[in-house]
């Protein structure tokens, strides 16, 4: 289960960091706690990062103006490092988050943790061993898109099939049809937010305290209102779709009843064996030989 933390200070090296791949980061981020402080630093003047400015305005990011005072020299990495100083003094931030792949944050880190505030990096898979030891967590954005594909194909497989003419014309059908759905069905951003929070609440059993996950999907999405989907509470909505979730009370403090849930874990189709090429059949009886070798 992740530790919590009551105000987090979120700060972006916009220059060694992807604007594609800040929903990602900020879905994470929001199950260490309330992030009080979201802040990018760059020399917004350069072309590059002309990316960042839908980023920037879509998800309420001050960006930090820092224009090169010379050839060749980064300001803004010293500009984010001389904030997060200032804010550690005020005692305010228990726990700060550093989006860069930058080596030249090591020392930054480092000095954050020796001041007893928790420290979580954000980076490339190529960021350097340094930097990523200096944190107390670090998390690679590849894998966050990783988990957000995975989470989507599993999705479109759970899709209902629908019968179409000639095998080849249904399975493109349904795969266009399942990606639609994704698009217009008003619960699939739902989904996969529970889906997010279950991950990192979930106790020793596998379950997740709907409240826990309430309060992280209004962090990812503060104009989120179960009412609007026709629902009172979150809860009612766990245990209104069996077939998606399984729902578990339990007892709380005094007569509070905690609503725990977890996903259904749907098996994967199979072909009936006569639709099966022979090919196919020839691969699995060598897996198959395989294992009881």
């Amino acid at each position: 289960m992740i530790k919590e933390f009551e105000s987090v200070a979120l700060l972006i090296d916009a220059d060694n960091a992807q604007a594609s791949k800040i929903e990602s980061v900020l879905k994470d981020v929001s199950a260490y706690g309330r992030i009080v402080i979201k802040r990018a630093y760059g020399n917004w003047s350069k072309p590059h990062l002309g990316s960042w400015e839908s980023k920037i305005k879509r998800f309420a990011i001050s960006a930090i103006q820092q224009f090169d005072f010379a050839t060749g020299k980064n300001a803004s990495d010293m500009a984010l490092t001389i904030d997060a100083m200032e804010l550690l003094h005020t005692e305010k931030y228990d726990c700060f988050v550093l989006v860069s792949s930058d080596s030249d944050f090591t020392s930054l880190a480092i000095k954050l943790h020796e001041s007893g505030v928790y420290v979580v990096g954000y980076g490339n898979k190529t960021t350097v061993e340094s930097f990523r030891n200096a944190c107390d967590e670090f998390n690679y954005v590849e894998e966050l898109l990783e988990e957000e594909k995975s989470g989507e194909e599993a999705e479109a497989e759970n899709e209902p099939e629908t019968p179409a003419q000639g095998s080849g014309a249904g399975k493109a059908k349904k795969t266009s049809r399942s990606k639609k759905n994704a698009r217009k069905d008003p619960f699939s951003e739902l989904d996969s937010l529970l889906k997010i929070a279950e991950e990192r609440y979930a106790d020793d059993t596998g379950f997740a305290n709907s409240s826990s996950a309430g309060t992280y999907i209004k962090r990812v999405k503060p104009d989120f209102n179960i009412k609007l989907l026709g629902y009172s509470k979150l809860p009612e909505y766990l245990k209104d779709n069996p077939e998606k979730y399984v729902t578990e009370e339990r007892a709380g403090k005094g007569t509070v009843k905690l609503i725990m849930y977890k996903s259904v874990q749907k098996q994967p189709r199979r072909r009936s064996s006569g639709s099966r090429s022979r090919t196919t059949r020839k691969s699995e009886n060598a897996g198959s030989e395989a294992q009881n070798a």
